[in-house]
């Protein structure tokens, strides 16, 4: 056995033991980097640090202050907030406690938090603030085992007339409680941590879904512990690392980065807000990232939009560094694994050298200066814009998973990534191709079933630990995979061929930099059509320049001009494509979607079932005076 495999296979029972390892060995080192508004409240924001002896303390005295109020082993506690140190750190007091962290997005409304809160039967609620107390207050008469509402953020978060006693204190009273417990029972906690079996529950995570009624996810401690080793033993990640870590933590990508950085013992820089990305990047100085699609889309549209701006000479340089990127990627990557060797031809390296200097060098500061890799989940990145990010130097590393695996099963592994790919599976975790294509996964990572949804499990999870994943796929000869489509959303026309819309629609963001979301439609029709979304900010800038200034989004998108540009770039789109899967008509939205409207989940997916719904006039205009129309 290599020290690899018995790194995972001798893995500890939960992330709690690897995380007082971690202590033990590294106990002055910087776990956290966390944002500290100024006194003034005006100007940057300072970043202050928890080592990982400090971080310990805090999760301790959480885990003892749960204790206190009388949570036991495996019992739910639901943590409502957006990304923030405070975050991870209630997961892991939790974790310590014994019991299971159920998690819910900052954005639910009222309705679907209370449906978790009641369904995952959680006993406390850890809220970011009053905003998330509010939420749980609206419908308490439906939960009557919740017994506590523990607020980070406690300012405004006063317990209300009709609050039962003691129903709502703060994180800090809570931590001070802990504290006080743990002077009288030091080995509260590590009891708790030592009788943690690997097939407790750890994890409840209730799949955002783009259909129906979340499902609870049951997630034991052997799925963390499995994760975070297996993570390290690849390498993808170095102790050496520096992270920026904004994903929603509520989602199981945001899983994967917390338990991982315990096992490599790296640094993290922690930010939900969305907004400070571009601000914190230059301060953090990242080395390690991860994100969805949508954000390298709106990197490159951005650099895009700022290259028109600077008028016709900068636009032409961009188009002309950006083929030369995705040309160096391709060249580069196929040499790397046919000979071992990323060489290219002298005059390709020398057309990069010159786009570097011009492009690409701007590109990667705006990261940074040291970003040395990206990983992208959540769902597909277009092949062209992965190549593009590569050839300039941004090495975007695509993986796979579902919430019901633990997200990480599998991941491009390091300088052999290949774009187009979600690389191979994970050390530990088997995978298998069915006749129809669909792709069928088993190891320790997977789910141990649906909460309360014993019929549901079984139509995905059969007998012998094979999970039904729902995504078609293709493996190559040495073990990369390539994900088609979603299975349920493969599209069969009329004329009985199949469509991947996800590979188109990735393929119009390359083509169109105004584009933000697209959805192709077209089963059971005899061609398909396209409901587009176009970013604001970029199309605004556009109208502003060919005379449409003044005018609203909604204004500028139902503009012909604005049409006839986007008819341009449709033609340009089909051009690449087969005939049946060419758009043949179009239709501009009247505003982007967005996860408040509920058009996409948390994680920026295409909620395909509420858009089509939504703007089934449009859909149905698209077809009026076809045969099946």
């Amino acid at each position: 056995m290599t020290d690899t495999q018995a790194l995972i296979e001798n893995r500890p029972p939960s992330v709690a033991t690897i995380l007082l390892e971690r202590v033990e060995e590294t106990p002055d080192a910087d776990a956290y980097l966390y944002p500290v508004p100024p006194a003034s409240g005006q100007g940057p924001d300072d970043w202050a640090a928890l080592t990982w002896r400090q971080a310990a303390d805090r999760i301790f005295a959480i885990a003892a202050g749960l204790i206190t109020l009388g949570v036991r082993p495996e019992e739910r506690v639901s943590l409502a907030s957006s990304t923030r140190v405070d975050w991870i750190l209630s997961d892991l007091g939790v974790l310590c406690s014994g019991a299971a962290t159920t998690t819910i997005y900052s954005s639910t409304n009222a309705e679907e938090t209370a449906f978790i809160l009641a369904d995952s039967e959680s006993r406390v609620l850890i809220a970011e603030d009053a905003e998330q107390l509010a939420k749980a207050r609206e419908h308490r008469a439906e939960l009557p085992g919740l017994v506590h509402v523990v607020v980070i953020d406690a300012e405004g978060a006063v317990p209300a007339e009709d609050d039962p006693e003691g129903w709502v204190l703060s994180l800090a009273e809570l931590e001070r409680r802990g504290a006080e417990h743990l002077k009288a029972h030091p080995d509260a906690v590590r009891d708790r941590i030592g009788a943690l079996r690997a097939d407790q529950l750890a994890t409840l995570i209730y799949t955002s879904g783009t259909t129906g009624r979340p499902k609870g996810v049951r997630l034991p401690q052997d799925a963390w512990s499995y994760i975070a080793r297996a993570v390290q033993v690849q390498g993808l990640v170095l102790s050496s690392d520096v992270q920026y870590l904004w994903l929603p933590l509520a989602h199981v990508f945001g899983k994967v980065l917390t338990v991982s950085h315990i096992s490599t013992g790296h640094v993290t820089a922690v930010d939900g807000r969305p907004d400070k990305i571009i601000e914190n990047l230059p301060v953090v100085r990242p080395t390690y990232m991860a994100a969805v699609p949508r954000i390298f889309e709106k990197v490159y549209n951005g650099v895009a939009a700022k290259a028109r701006e600077g008028g016709n000479a900068k636009c032409k340089i961009f188009h002309w560094a950006a083929e030369v990127a995705r040309e160096y990627a391709k060249v580069s990557q196929d040499n790397f694994h046919r000979t071992g060797n990323k060489s290219v031809p002298f005059g390709l390296a020398t057309k990069h050298r010159i786009a570097d200097a011009l492009v690409y060098a701007k590109i990667r500061e705006a990261f940074g200066g040291r970003l040395r890799a990206c990983v992208s989940g959540a769902s597909a990145l277009a092949p062209d814009l992965g190549f593009f990010f590569s050839g300039a130097g941004i090495h975007i590393l695509e993986g796979y998973g579902l919430t019901e695996t633990s997200a990480a099963s599998f991941v491009n592994p390091g300088e052999a990534y290949r774009t187009g790919t979600v690389g191979k599976p994970l050390p530990g975790t088997e995978v298998r191709i069915a006749d129809d294509g669909e792709i069928l996964l088993r190891g320790p990572a997977i789910m141990a079933g649906y909460h309360k949804l014993p019929e549901k499990t079984a139509e995905v999870l059969e007998p012998d630990g094979w999970f039904h994943t729902g995504d078609i796929g293709e493996l190559s000869s040495d073990g990369y995979l390539r994900i088609t489509d979603r299975k349920k959303d493969l599209i069969k026309t009329s004329g009985g061929k199949y469509v991947a819309p996800a590979e188109v629609e990735g393929q119009f963001k390359v083509v169109c930099p105004f584009a933000s979301n697209v959805l192709v439609h077209g089963a059971d029709r005899n061609f398909c059509t396209a409901l587009i979304a176009l970013d604001e900010p970029s199309i605004m800038v556009w109208a502003e320049e060919h005379g449409l200034g003044g005018r609203s989004y909604a204004e500028v998108v139902a503009a012909k001009e604005t049409e006839e540009l986007i008819e341009g770039y449709v033609q340009r789109l089909n051009e690449g494509l087969q005939r049946w899967q060419t758009i043949k008509k179009f239709r501009l939205l009247p505003r982007d979607l967005d996860v408040e409207h509920g058009e996409l989940t948390p994680s920026l997916k295409l909620k395909r079932p509420v858009v089509e719904r939504e703007y089934k006039n449009l859909i149905e205009e698209m077809y009026a005076g076809t045969r099946e129309a």
